[in-house]
């Protein structure tokens, strides 16, 4: 079973989307690490350039739900605002949740274009060698979705295929305004204190969390 993992600003200002940004590519490395494919498959674009307001993270891999819990909960950045130049406050936060998966639906291969391109593998390996890599983009709504840990181009149009299957569940939801009003209070509900991770400066260092 594969996890989905969301991480939210809490509503938070410009500096808690930058920490979404920055968590959602290092959940991607240290999972990759780890032996396990890892894509950020959806996000919500925050108030500044490269910023998001949320993420939404694709895990598939051996051991997948335990390596998501070790982030589950509040995440807090130390650090000095990379936007308003001698800004008191020094500690931001930003929350991550496990969320369930929606019902996949199902949809015509004629609407699907097939797009290949080079990748590398996790960590690094074969990068730049092959067309393994593989995004696959649902016509009729824009959808797209990449596949690229894989070394083979099958295995990667399978693995696209499937996140494209989750972003039109996402997006095709019956009741929408419910999941839209849930994800809003994901957002109310982010809780200040007791972070499971903590993180300082603009090279996002790891300085505490519960494993140690």
């Amino acid at each position: 079973m594969s996890v989905l993992l969301q991480i939210t600003s809490g509503r938070g200002p410009a500096e808690c989307c930058w920490v979404v940004a920055q968590l959602s590519d290092r959940i991607c490395a240290d999972a990759r690490d780890y032996g396990i494919h890892a894509e950020i498959i959806e996000e919500e674009p925050g108030p500044e350039i490269g910023i998001l307001l949320s993420a939404l993270i694709h895990l598939d891999g051996a051991d997948d739900t335990m390596f998501s819990a070790r982030y589950v909960g509040t995440i807090q950045w130390v650090g000095a605002s990379p936007f308003r130049t001698g800004h008191k406050r020094k500690n931001w936060f930003v929350g991550l949740q496990q969320i369930a998966f929606p019902q996949a639906p199902a949809f015509r291969e004629q609407d699907v274009s097939v797009e290949t391109m080079k990748g590398s593998g996790p960590g690094g390996q074969h990068v730049n060698t092959t067309e393994s890599a593989v995004r696959v983009t649902h016509i009729p709504t824009g959808l797209s979705a990449i596949g690229r840990d894989e070394r083979s181009q099958t295995a990667n149009r399978k693995r696209a295929l499937e996140r494209l299957a989750i972003l039109l569940a996402r997006h095709g939801q019956k009741e929408q305004a419910k999941a839209q009003k849930k994800r809003w209070d994901a957002h109310n509900e982010l809780e200040r204190g007791n972070p499971v991770r903590v993180y300082r400066g603009v090279e996002f260092e790891l300085i505490e969390s519960e494993q140690g």
